[in-house]
């Protein structure tokens, strides 16, 4: 599969770039995409989540009622979970939600969804570029040149650039990884992905 190479205003630079079958060209499998989207939306969750058990709440221990006689159930504390204020019965307590899945799976749901992403046509190569200084406007204008501006874009480029990548966090839609922290949501969430040509050489390493 070949793509053309485009410039940062957009234009065709005559050069294009072989994008190989065994990586862009394959039959999805919808089913190792799901395992790693769903790891990945797991291995987010901080997991801090704590609410007191009648063990630690401060209170009076002292018994609030008399046992019989009252025509009501009998209490024995006021830091029981039936009060107000008293303890949560089996509340959350903290826990890691990580997720693991074999490098092989993790390996053919990437392929999988660059595979989507090419036979939608929605994979573009541009030009390897940098910035002197980090500059937000810069980069809006090589979306709009791009004609991606409002889109949601994933920038994917060989080595990590300081400058380009501070240009793009301020921007709501936009999202700039390196070839080699490139996952599978990172692809899947972004309705256009930009490979820089490094990146692209990047990409035939890691999957080789």
């Amino acid at each position: 599969m070949k793509l053309d190479v485009l410039n940062i205003q957009g234009s065709k630079t005559g050069k294009q770039v072989d994008l190989p079958e065994e990586i862009f060209g394959i039959e999805p499998n919808e089913h190792v995409v799901y395992l790693a989207v769903k790891r990945y939306l797991a291995n987010q969750r901080q997991g801090t989540h704590k609410s007191k058990e009648r063990g630690e709440i401060a209170g009076s221990t002292r018994k609030i009622k008399r046992q019989k006689g009252t025509g009501t159930a009998r209490a024995g504390s006021i830091k029981s979970p039936i009060f107000r204020g008293g303890g949560r019965i089996f509340g959350p307590r903290p826990r890691t939600y990580d997720q693991k899945i074999n490098k092989k799976v993790k390996t053919l749901a990437r392929k999988s969804a660059l595979s989507s992403k090419a036979k939608a046509e929605e994979i573009m190569v541009l030009e390897d570029f940098t910035f002197d200084s980090p500059s937000t406007r810069e980069y809006i204008n090589i979306l709009n040149n791009l004609d991606l501006n409002g889109q949601k874009t994933l920038l994917v480029i060989g080595e990590g650039d300081q400058n380009v990548y501070l240009s793009s966090r301020n921007l709501q839609k936009t999202e700039v990884k390196t070839a080699n922290d490139l996952c599978t949501y990172d692809i899947l969430n972004a309705k256009r992905v930009i490979f820089s040509e490094s990146a692209v050489n990047k990409i035939k390493e890691i999957f080789a």
